[in-house]
């Protein structure tokens, strides 16, 4: 099966897939007892189940992936609770000796503006590579102190808890496609971190070649898409009517000083 290395130690490897782009047609049609049709009919049917939020054909599909991350990125993937998981245990064996240092080029500030994100200002390498060798310094002392208590008897599941979250675990991941898109949409998006971004683009390139049709619907109608609310689709029928955009149009619509800068990248994004 299909294998993509991520990062320095992981990798993401589909194990198994059941349905593709047929098993969603025949599942939609199965009310009028028909199955698939031309590929064309085919097309214009699943781009229609994804613009319309039809969305429990795409469950006929399923794959499991075989994946292997930093813990950090885990517990960020974990956050997904619709699949099917089973982790590797720190209980029932050893910890393998395998972390995830950044590179220098990615080690930035914090973003002001991004609460949970970093910011794209570039370092100088100086700093950036002082930064690196401290990490992967505290992950050899870190390792090295857990090596030591196992081989002093002392039990896997308490040597474990010292370690850092950048060494690597792994497990089997189970998800239908419906569900699996959603867990995309959030993870390509620019706004994710960088690391877990790494599997995402590998898994979707995997869901790309299994399931093509539906992957471009998806990438059509979900994927690079903005969503407005109610309030918002006033502000733009005003401005669409010709009124000029100020704090005072974004007031009266009702969208308050978050809300209206929100809307204002949306309008840039357009």
């Amino acid at each position: 099966m299909k294998e993509i290395q991520c990062l320095n130690y992981g990798f993401v490897r589909l194990v198994d897939v059941m349905g593709n782009d047929t098993a969603i047609v025949q599942a939609a049609r199965t009310s009028f007892g028909q199955g698939a049709k031309s590929k064309s009919e085919d097309r214009t049917l699943i781009r229609y189940l994804m613009r319309n939020r039809h969305t429990s054909p795409f469950e006929m599909v399923e794959f499991k992936f075989h994946c292997k991350m930093p813990i950090f990125v885990a517990r960020q993937w974990i956050r997904h609770r619709t699949a099917n998981v089973n982790e590797f245990s720190g209980r029932y064996s050893e910890m393998p000796d395998e972390f995830y240092v950044p590179g220098s080029d990615l080690v930035r500030m914090q973003s002001m503006d991004n609460k949970q994100g970093r910011c794209e200002d570039v370092l100088p390498k100086e700093l950036t590579d002082g930064v690196v060798a401290q990490m992967a310094d505290s992950q050899r002392t870190d390792f090295n102190e857990y090596r030591e208590l196992i081989d002093k008897g002392i039990a896997r599941e308490l040597a474990r808890i010292n370690l850092p979250l950048s060494i690597y675990t792994q497990w089997y991941w189970k998800i239908d496609l419906h569900n699996l898109f959603h867990f995309l949409k959030l993870r390509l998006d620019k706004h994710s971190q960088y690391e877990i971004r790494v599997y995402a683009e590998a898994i979707a390139e995997i869901v790309k070649e299994c399931c093509p049709v539906a992957y471009e619907a998806f990438a059509d109608y979900q994927l690079d898409t903005i969503s407005l609310s109610k309030v918002e689709q006033k502000a733009l029928a005003m401005l669409l009517k010709g009124n000029a955009l100020s704090d005072e149009l974004l007031a009266t619509c009702g969208l308050g000083k978050r809300e209206s800068a929100e809307f204002m990248k949306k309008m840039e994004s357009l």
